[in-house]
Order: C-alpha cells, then structure tokens, then sequence
C-alpha cells in the first residue's frame, strides 16, 4: 500500500472525501468513457449526471470517503502514480482560503479572522467551518476552494477552525448587473449604532479601510466588480456596529472615482452592498 493510499484511508475516515492527484497538483484524466464529458458527468456535480464510472473520473466530484471506492481495483493504477493526495473541501463543510504569496497572507491576518492555518509552497490555506461557492482570482493571490473544488492535503497545520465570516463570503459575490435602489445621498450611509466598534479597535478599522483602498488601487481589470466586492467586505465586518465614519466612506469613494468609477457607480455599489447584506 502507498503512502498516498495510507493518507487517504486515513482522511477519509475522518470524514474527507479524497482522491489522487497525479504531478502538477492534477487530477487524472478521464477514462475514455468519461472523455469531454460523454457520460453526462456524476450526480453531485453543478449539472447533475447519471455517471457510474468506478474510476476516480470528473476530478472533484470523484472524491469519496468510501474505503472500499478508494482501494479498489479501479483506483489502483491512479494511486501507484500519485504524486499527492486532494480532497473536496465542500464535501466536508469546508472552505480553504488559498493565499498564495507573502502579501495575500498580509491581508489575510490583517482583515479575516483568525482559524485552522497549514502552511503550502508558496503560502498558506486558512480552513473555516461552512461552505460557499468556489471562486479564482477574488483579489490578487487568493483563491475560494469550496463547493465544485479540491485541494491539497499538506497536513493537519495549526490553530482552532472558525466558522465561515461572511468577510469570505462575499469575496465570491459578483456585482448586481442593475442597481437595486436608485442613487442616493450617503451622507448618512448607515444607522448610528454606538460609534465605537465593539469588537475591532480604531487602529484595526483603519488598517481594514487602507487595505480596501489598496485593494481597489491596485485592481488592474474588472474595476466595477472589485470596487463591489470592497464595498461588500468593509460593510460585512463593520456595517453592522455603526463604527464606519463619513471619512472612512469617502476614502473608499475617492479610490474609486480615482480608477475611473463616477460618482453614481460608487453610490450604487454601496447601496446594493447595503441591501445585500440587509443593513
């Protein structure tokens, strides 16, 4: 029995669904049968099929926790070439934050709550409690693995696994293709509750405002939806405690505008940000 194998027994009964990555942290290709999708794909993919296939095909949705599955005959030949064991975060009720670089890290301790951290090649996954929708690229060095994902096992890593922030969450939210309200005045953007913010100190919220304008800064395409999604992040932390001043709102608008965004578009992604989270 392999090492890989041996991992992924193991896994799987602590409740992971696995499978074998071949080199390049791949999945294996499809048997002919599987090939481009012929066989209509499995039944708990995003477009439910009626695929059977025993072999570990459609990368993964093959994931399982079934021993028997795992160490088959049809397994064999995948796991005698494994350079790495893979599981399906969303089937566990998890969501891996991939942070790939020293300056995703960076934003990460300095906006997300602390959780599960293991460390990989080139950064860290931060593992929380729940799942949401997959999603690449939701700002520079930071992929969603979730639902429809997989990810590398690299240990067990270290620290207490959180629920799921809503801070995460909305990192995969695109913006409305129309506005929910019409444009309005800000000049009271959200209900005063208490001033202070009961849990983040004002040097925290200052940090979190920077790294929103830096964030939107730096964005090179896509400008609309990053200036959203910002929105959508600064609000999910902060907008419910009343500690959001008019200056911490108009340096956010006046990044913005600076990449090109019109007043209107910035009134608008903050209202629809306002009435997705219910503020």
């Amino acid at each position: 029995m392999s090492e890989h194998l041996r991992t992924a027994l193991r896994l799987a009964a602590d409740g992971l669904p696995v499978l074998p990555l071949r080199r390049g942290k791949l999945p294996f290709g499809n048997c002919p049968t599987c090939a481009r999708n012929a066989c209509g794909g499995r039944p708990n993919m995003k477009t439910a099929g009626t695929c059977g296939c025993l072999a570990p095909c459609h990368a993964w949705a093959a994931a399982t926790t079934d021993p028997h599955v795992i160490d088959s005959p049809a397994w064999a030949p995948t796991w005698r070439h494994a350079a790495a064991v893979a599981y399906h975060p969303g089937g566990a009720g998890l969501t891996v934050v991939d942070l790939d670089d020293t300056a995703a890290i960076a934003w990460a301790r300095a906006t997300l709550p602390a959780t599960r951290t293991v460390t990989t090649t080139r950064g860290e996954h931060w593992i929380y409690r729940g799942t949401m929708p997959s999603a690449n690229a939701v700002r520079p060095g930071v992929d969603i693995k979730s639902l429809a994902a997989y990810a590398r096992w690299l240990g067990n890593g270290t620290g207490i696994m959180a629920p799921l922030p809503d801070s995460v969450r909305v990192l995969a939210v695109k913006e409305p293709a129309a506005p929910r309200r019409a444009p309005q005045s800000l000049t009271v953007p959200l209900r005063d509750r208490g001033g202070a913010c009961p849990h983040r100190t004002p040097t925290y919220l200052d940090r979190g405002v920077a790294m929103a304008v830096q964030r939107i800064t730096e964005a090179r395409s896509g400008v609309h939806a990053t200036v959203y999604r910002t929105f959508l992040a600064v609000l999910s932390t902060h907008g419910r405690c009343g500690c959001l001043t008019d200056a911490h709102i108009g340096r956010l608008f006046t990044a913005a505008q600076a990449k090109g965004e019109s007043p209107r578009h910035c009134t608008d992604a903050w209202t629809n940000a306002l009435t997705t989270l219910g503020l």
